[in-house]
């Protein structure tokens, strides 16, 4: 197995400031003494290929530069080759990161000092074991480690990558406002490991959570635990569009699961009974997909954090 760390880059994350930062950043990994090498992508999808291709030739250890899509790009370039069974310890890779794009709300988890943070945890060599949520949907699997949203969070984020994808902080609050005006609630049937029914009531959003924030700051989960081999789920029922205005600062401060109108529960497991394709979002990426059901592969991953 090789341990040097094969560093996938986006360098037209973060509208470019990826290209400009990554040279003296992985200088300072280098000086630091991790062994890395590197592999740039030109188009959407390109780290998936990478990270596959590097896993079946031997690589482990792997660090994505760039923002939210970069490292959910390489998640799903190591799964499902690299899950591992009793006694199979060597499959299992390490993921690093390099938030050098918009940002990485997984790594809020553990630190708020971003670029910093990230650096600091691969110089000091600490890793810890993290689950990964898979989704099968009707065209096949997918895999992600922060979380998955469909309603309002999707449709915000849907528009945010659609018009305003490079405006950054103000793109995001743009994107909001807009979902304000043509708020919909509606029900995505869900069912929750050991019940008999789906819920088919109609809700603002509803959120499988591996980690507890989103957008950068938003803590969607806030009882989240990346470790704890869970979904978080939440639900939040068909609050008005005055109720959510008043309420918004919840979505930061992770006090919108105490609302009346909010469900948070955790499960090993939930299954959807859906007629087509659904908008959903998914550790920042816009996605249509026919979800069929979302499980845990527990401590199938280990994060530098």
């Amino acid at each position: 197995m090789n341990d040097t760390f094969l560093a996938i880059i986006n360098p037209a994350a973060g509208g470019g400031r990826c290209r400009k930062l990554v040279g003296p950043a992985l200088e300072r990994l280098r000086a630091g003494g991790i062994a890395l090498e590197t592999a740039e992508t030109s188009a959407a999808g390109e780290a998936t290929r990478i990270a596959r291709e590097a896993y079946r030739r031997g690589y482990r250890s792997f660090l994505a530069v760039g923002g939210d899509g970069t490292s959910y790009e390489v998640v799903n370039g190591l799964y499902p080759d690299a899950l591992a069974g009793p006694g199979e310890e060597e499959r299992i890779p390490t993921l690093g990161f390099l938030p050098l794009g918009t940002g990485n709300s997984f790594l809020r988890d553990f630190g708020d000092q971003g670029v910093e943070h990230a650096m600091q945890a691969l110089l000091d060599r600490r890793s810890r074991a993290c689950d990964v949520l898979r989704l099968t949907h009707q065209g096949g699997v997918l895999h992600y480690i922060n979380l998955l949203s469909v309603g309002f969070a999707a449709d915000v984020n849907i528009l945010r990558q659609r018009r305003f994808k490079n405006s950054g902080t103000l793109g995001y609050w743009v994107s909001i406002f807009l979902g304000l005006t043509r708020l919909r609630r509606r029900p995505f049937p869900v069912r929750v490991a050991g019940e008999t029914e789906f819920d088919r009531r109609s809700c603002l959003f509803l959120s499988f959570n591996n980690s507890k924030f989103t957008g950068g700051t938003m803590m969607i989960a806030p009882a989240a635990a990346t470790d704890d081999g869970l979904i978080d789920f939440v639900r939040w029922g068909p609050i008005g569009r005055a109720g959510l205005v008043r309420n918004l600062g919840g979505l930061y401060d992770g006090t919108h699961v105490r609302h009346r109108l909010a469900e948070s529960k955790k499960t090993q497991r939930v299954e959807f009974d859906l007629d087509g394709p659904i908008d959903v979002m998914v550790d920042g990426e816009a996605l249509t997909v026919q979800c069929r059901a979302i499980d845990v592969l527990p401590s199938a991953l280990r994060v530098v954090v």
